[in-house]
């Protein structure tokens, strides 16, 4: 089995702290505001040998009108159904209120292992307030402080007796598709698409998913991780402290990412937002495909769909060899498709020319077309390779590199696009002295 654990519990009391320590570094938003963990997020971490992945669900909150506290009823409810050991948080400084009461009945139900995590014990002189948490029927209890960390070593001992010894797979060997776009184009809806479940909270409330949720996926001979981010807003549209919180982890997505799907939304075409998260993708030399979504919204007629690939184009110019592909959730159109095309894009980026190959080919492009000359002088290339990068990068060696302008260098570009699929690849191209 497995070894998943589900962090449990009334909003606001530290779950989203407690679940930064379990995997050692700061993933999930913390905020005082309550309810903000509101997408299940997952990450990993280990103790005494043992490898763990911990779910962080959303408040457990019952009968509330918040639209939000109702999916994030079922989000905990499908954390239960993933989870092998349960992590049900308390806040000692609250005591035990009625939703606490409401869980407790609701995990006393499980039949698997249930740990009573008594949180915001900053102290030892608060250690005999947390005796009222027996309270909730749950045998016994663990106090901690996950802010500082005090108690969380017991914590961890009890876990590693309800997990097996089977080893996790590391995901950072794993291609890692981030979908990324403005709020409310769509992206979980994609990622759900995907997967036939709702693994994220979708409503029609612009920015919902706050934090970046990472899942693996493997169905249909395809393994990768999927990151689905937070949207990218205009930094003057982010109010809320939590708001640029969730930019900040766009952009860290974006940088973790081995390809991103850029989603835009059909109704509103390519806006400048749209730009500003591919000029973001191409600078921090990501792959990338581009997903029109919500195009069973749009009237069409026989060319709509390269009228609109032609609009795309001309937009991103100069780079327009990147692959768009037209998508509804909804219908779940050419959603299988968009990700098969992410992994090839991934594909293209490791591969490797051989050197022979490449200089065969490009010193007859060169051959057709010279650099231009400069003060009387001719440039002459003579040579080619790849480099051993992570993203493709190509040495060119010539007599004079200083006099080979831009021009010429998007000229080589185009033609190595052209003859090694490059498609939604980004590279990168050096001039050395020979």
């Amino acid at each position: 089995m497995s070894n998943i654990v589900a962090i449990v519990g009334r909003p606001n009391v530290g779950k989203s702290t407690l679940f930064n320590r379990l995997i050692k570094r700061r993933e999930a938003i913390t905020d005082s505001v309550a309810g903000v963990t509101r997408d299940r997020h997952y990450g990993q971490g280990d103790w005494n040998g043992k490898d763990y992945s911990v779910i962080d669900t959303g408040g457990y909150v019952k009968g509330s009108d918040d639209v939000f506290e109702a999916e994030i009823r079922k989000q905990v409810k499908l954390a239960l159904d993933e989870a092998s050991v349960i992590l049900f948080v308390v806040d000692l400084q609250s005591g035990i209120t009625q939703f606490d009461k409401e869980i407790a009945d609701i995990l006393r139900r499980t039949q698997k292992p249930v740990i009573l995590v008594v949180n915001k014990v900053d102290s030892a002189l608060l250690e005999h307030d947390a005796t009222e948490f027996y309270g909730l029927g749950l045998d016994q209890y663990f106090t901690i402080s996950a802010s500082n960390g005090s108690g969380t070593g017991d914590l961890l001992d009890e876990l590693a007796n309800h997990l097996s010894d089977e080893k996790l797979e590391s995901e950072d060997d794993m291609t890692r598709l981030a979908v990324v776009g403005r709020p409310n184009v769509g992206k979980s809806s994609i990622v759900n698409a995907l997967y036939g479940e709702e693994r994220n909270i979708v409503t029609d409330v612009a920015g919902t998913t706050r934090d970046t949720v990472n899942t693996r996926f493997t169905k249909f001979d395809m393994d990768f991780v999927i990151l689905d981010t937070a949207g990218l807003r205009k930094k003057t549209k982010v109010q809320e402290d939590i708001e640029f919180y969730s930019v900040m982890r766009s952009v860290r997505t974006i940088e973790h990412s081995d390809v991103c799907l850029l989603i835009l939304d059909a109704t509103r075409g390519i806006e400048s937002q749209d730009l500003n998260i591919f000029h973001l993708i191409q600078k921090n030399k990501k792959g990338v495909v581009i997903l029109v979504n919500k195009w069973d919204l749009v009237e069409k007629n026989t060319n709509s769909t390269k009228e609109f690939t032609q609009a795309i184009k001309e937009r991103l110019m100069p780079f327009v060899d990147i692959p768009i592909i037209f998508t509804s959730a909804i219908t779940k159109q050419r959603i299988l498709k968009a990700f098969e095309e992410a992994l090839a894009v991934e594909k293209r980026r490791a591969q490797r020319i051989p050197t022979s190959k490449l200089n065969e080919v490009m010193l007859e492009v060169i051959k057709e077309h010279q650099p231009p000359m400069l003060k009387g002088k001719n440039v002459t290339i003579k040579f080619c390779t790849q480099l051993p990068t992570r993203t493709p990068q190509f040495a060119f060696f010539a007599n004079l590199p200083q006099y080979i302008k831009e021009p010429y260098k998007r000229y080589l570009e185009n033609k190595l696009r052209q003859n090694f699929d490059l498609s939604g690849v980004p590279i990168d191209i050096y001039f050395r002295k020979k």
